[in-house]
This record gives structure tokens, C-alpha cells and sequence, in this order.
């Protein structure tokens, strides 16, 4: 057996095994060859040797039979030969078809190889491009999803002038985006056209846009005319120029609605829609302001809403603000003595001069006076007496000064409590009203809704003045009882001391009358 033929290391393994796998057939079936033909001759010479030792009888039959032997021997080697020859013939072109096939089978496998290689590439190609796919998909709807947003966004922040004019654009800006029939790629196609025209909004907004349409006058006529667009504000003028203002939304009305400018602007609004320049009447509430100043009633309207409670609410304030004034004013003429005018009346006392400062006590006008003055009356009298008789003067004085100021505590306690029955009768009438005609519309519950907050609202405006207001009274009150008292104090330490059995032969007792 031959030894396997080696291959160098730059020759390929697979095409340099073929011509040595062919050599090694070749040798083989030459083997084979060689072992049938020493077979053949073996069997020849025993077969003569067996016909050699037969005995005379059967000699011309045994070599008959070699003969036989002979001849048909020789056809089997010549058959053999040609065999041989027909093999030998053969040989050559069934290796070379073999190795061509071998080559075929190689080249075959090369290229499955390259294609599963290949089929490997387009598959990770493949899975490349579904990610991208997928992740356009997803940017796609991401897309879409903002454009709703953007749309829906848009819709519920434009100016009533402006979304009258672009409805039919939001409509099918919407139409597009919910339709079952519509390609993704047209759907978005739309979207994007909405976009565009809504840059084109911004675009024609720069200084201002003026645009026919409709809107509701003051009335609730519809009128044709012209809006302005600038900014977050909308102004509208209609064709005959009798109905002019800004443009505001109310509830329930679709369309926009015109409140009036003063006069002072209407010609300023007029020239700038008519001409396309002039001066523009600005509200930097966007319109807040008009709104609220068109839901303020007047104080009559506001205070009818609060039903019959009112009525002794608004009294109760009323007689508290009366008696406040009555009162204050009443204790303001109260005349506090000073110091000078007590020195001065004790100076003349001392000089005996009774009539002197008895006048100057009957020129401090008020309670304080008259007490001093019938001080001075008994000022020969012992001390003790003589401050019995300011006392009782400041016992006289006190319920004067003091009478009606608890009133002012009354109306302040009381004011919240008929606010309070106004809540809830206002509540009352509401729920009858909520069981009549239900919760729909709500102003039929504007009515028991006002009631309950307009008499809570009285109600406090009453008590918490009225509260403040008898502190007020009250603390004047007494700082004139406490000067009164402390006059009283200061006259009595200034008087001299009256010597014993030197007593007035007047009546000690004061006068009453």
C-alpha cells in the first residue's frame, strides 16, 4: 500500500487529494489483475496434473477433456484480455469524469458555502433594516401622535376670530388623522399640511392679519365685517361700521361675539381695520377685564340678590353707622382740662378768688366742667366730701358717654347670624330648584346661589366695621372717664388743707337738682 501523498502548506487540501485518490484506484484494480491471473494459472496446472494421473482406459476422453480445458481456458484470458483492454480503455476517462465530478461536487460546495454565507449577510442585512423599519414606525406614530396633540392643542387655544376661519382646516386635519381607509403616508401627508397652513398663520399673524367673517353684535344679530387679528387680541368692524369692539367667547355661543369699546376708541379701532395703521386700543388681560366688568352688577342689582335677609342686615349696619356717628361726635366735644387750666383754677382758690376760678371752670364746656365747677363750689369743704361730689359727677357722666355703644357689640354679633339664615334659606331655594328642573342649566340655580353667598357677604361687612367700631367707641369712652378721673385727682392733691371748725356754713350736702 502506498504511503498518503502530502500536500505544501500553499497547496488546497481539497483539489490536491483528487489525483492521488485516482492513482491509489488505479494501482488497486492493477492488483486485482495480477492476483485473477496466478489464480487462473493455479487452476490450470492442478487441473492438468489431475487429468495426467487417469489411467490408460480414460486417456483419449481426459485429454479430450484437457483440450476442452485448454480451449476454453485461452477464451477466458482472451475474454480476460480483452477485458483487460476494454478496462485499460475505460479506466482513464471514468477517473477523469471522476475527478471532474469531485471538482464539480467542490466547486458546488464553494458556492453553497458562499450562498449560506451570503444568506447569513442578507439575514443580519435584513434584521438591520426591520429594526430601521420598526424604528420608523415608531417615529412615525410618535409623529402623529404630536400632531394630534399639536392639532387638538391648537384648536382649543385659538382666538374665537381665528377658529371660525380655520374649522373646516381642523376638521379635516381630524378627519385624516381617524380614518380607517387612509394610507399611513397619507394620513401624515394631511397632518403636515394642516402644520403648514398653520405656519402660514404665524407667518401672516407678524403685525397683524385682517380677514372677513361674521360675528354676534351686542344685539345677538349676526353681522358681516372684518376681523383683526394682533396678537392674543381680536377686534372685528362690520361693514357699515356701526358695530365695532373686541371679540371675546362666551358660553354656549359658537360663534364670536363683539363687546363694545368706549367712544374713545371706537374711531382709533375703526381707522386701524379701515386703513391698515393706526393707534390699537390694548387689553393686556386679553379680554379678562371686559368679561369682568360685564359680570359686575350694580350695588342695587348685587343687593336685590340677596333676597328679603338683606333687608334687616342692611338696617342693622345702618343703625350701627348712626349711632357710631351720634356717639363720636359726643365724645369728641368732651373737652379734657389741662394742667394749665387746673393750675389756674387752683391759683385763684388760693387767692380767695371763688367767682374767678369758678368761671374758669365753667369755660371747660362738657362733663368735666361741670365737675369742676362743683368742686369749686365746695372747695372749703373737707376733701373726702369734695371727692364724693367729683365721683358722683363721673358716676352721672358715665352712662351718658356709655349709652348706645353695646349696640355696636349687637350689630356685630348679630350681622353674621342673619347672614347665616341667608345661606340657608339662599341653600334651600337652591335644592328646590335642583328638584324642579334638575342640575342642567345653571342659572336657575344662580338665583338660591346668590342668596347664600350675597347675605354671608352683608353679613360680614356689618359685623366685622360694627366689631371695630365699638372698640374704637368703647376705648374713647373710657380714656374721658379716665381723664375725668384723673382731673378729679389732681384738683383734690392741689387744694389746700382746710383747717379744723373752718367749714363753709354752707349746706354740705351737693346739690341734686
Amino acid at each position: 500500500m502506498d504511503p498518503p501523498q502530502r500536500t505544501g502548506p500553499g497547496d488546497h487540501p481539497r483539489h490536491s487529494n483528487v489525483p492521488q485518490r485516482t492513482a491509489r484506484r488505479v494501482r488497486g484494480t492493477a492488483r486485482a489483475t495480477a492476483m485473477n491471473r496466478s489464480l487462473l494459472t493455479a487452476l490450470a496446472l492442478g487441473f492438468a496434473g489431475w487429468i495426467g494421473r487417469a489411467d490408460a482406459a480414460t486417456a483419449p476422453t481426459a485429454e479430450t477433456l484437457a483440450d476442452a480445458a485448454r480451449a476454453d481456458l485461452r477464451a477466458a484470458l482472451d475474454e480476460l484480455s480483452a477485458l483487460r483492454q476494454q478496462i485499460e480503455a475505460e479506466r482513464l476517462p471514468l477517473a477523469q469524469k471522476l475527478v471532474e465530478l469531485e471538482q464539480r461536487v467542490l466547486d458546488e460546495r464553494a458556492a453553497l458555502q458562499r450562498a449560506q454565507r451570503e444568506e447569513a449577510n442578507q439575514m443580519v442585512l435584513l434584521g438591520v433594516l426591520r429594526s430601521e423599519v420598526q424604528g420608523q414606525s415608531n417615529e412615525v406614530r410618535a409623529l402623529e401622535s404630536l400632531l394630534g396633540e399639536y392639532r387638538r392643542t391648537l384648536e382649543t387655544r385659538l382666538p374665537i376670530a381665528e377658529l371660525t376661519r380655520y374649522r373646516d382646516a381642523l376638521r379635516e386635519a381630524a378627519t385624516a388623522a381617524e380614518s380607517p381607509d387612509l394610507a399611513p403616508a397619507d394620513k401624515l401627508a394631511r397632518q403636515l399640511q394642516f402644520v403648514a397652513t398653520t405656519l402660514q398663520r404665524v407667518e401672516a399673524a407678524v403685525g397683524g392679519d385682517r380677514f372677513p367673517g361674521q360675528a354676534l353684535s351686542p344685539a345677538g344679530v349676526v353681522v358681516n365685517g372684518t376681523f383683526l387679528q394682533f396678537g392674543p387680541g381680536s377686534y372685528f368692524l362690520s361693514e357699515d361700521s356701526t358695530v365695532q369692539g373686541v371679540v371675546e367667547q362666551r358660553l354656549n355661543s359658537p360663534e364670536p361675539n363683539v363687546a363694545e369699546l368706549p367712544a374713545a376708541h371706537a374711531a382709533a379701532l375703526q381707522e386701524l381695520i379701515t386703513k391698515g395703521s393706526g393707534q390699537l386700543p390694548v387689553d393686556p388681560t386679553a379680554g379678562n377685564a371686559l368679561r369682568l366688568q360685564a359680570t359686575r352688577d350694580p350695588l342695587t342689582v348685587h343687593i336685590a340678590k340677596g333676597g328679603p335677609v338683606m333687608v334687616p342686615i342692611l338696617a342693622l349696619g345702618a343703625v350701627a353707622l348712626l349711632i357710631f356717628t351720634v356717639k363720636w361726635l359726643q365724645v369728641r366735644r368732651v373737652r379734657v382740662a389741662t394742667s394749665t387750666d387746673l393750675r389756674s383754677i387752683l391759683a385763684a382758690l388760693e387767692a380767695g378768688h371763688r367767682d374767678v376760678a369758678e368761671r374758669r371752670a365753667r369755660a371747660i364746656p362738657g362733663p368735666v366742667g361741670e365737675m369742676l365747677v362743683g368742686a369749686v363750689q365746695h372747695h372749703r369743704e373737707p376733701k373726702e366730701y369734695i371727692e364724693e361730689v367729683m365721683y358722683e359727677k363721673m358716676l352721672e357722666t358715665r352712662p351718658h358717654l356709655e349709652r348706645l355703644v353695646p349696640f355696636l357689640a349687637l350689630a356685630a354679633a348679630a350681622a353674621p347670624l342673619l347672614g347665616l339664615l341667608g345661606t340657608v334659606t339662599g341653600m334651600i331655594n337652591t335644592f328646590n330648584m335642583i328638584t324642579v328642573f334638575g342640575t342642567g342649566d345653571p342659572k336657575t340655580l344662580a338665583g338660591g346661589i346668590s342668596e347664600a353667598l350675597i347675605t354671608t357677604e352683608f353679613g360680614l361687612i356689618v359685623a366685622i366695621p360694627s366689631l371695630l367700631l365699638h372698640a374704637i367707641l368703647s376705648r374713647k369712652v373710657k380714656g374721658v372717664l379716665a381723664s375725668m378721673e384723673q382731673t378729679a385727682t389732681a384738683f383734690i392733691n392741689g387744694l389746700p388743707d382746710t383747717p379744723a371748725g373752718a367749714a363753709s356754713p354752707v349746706n354740705p350736702l351737693p346739690s341734686h337738682a
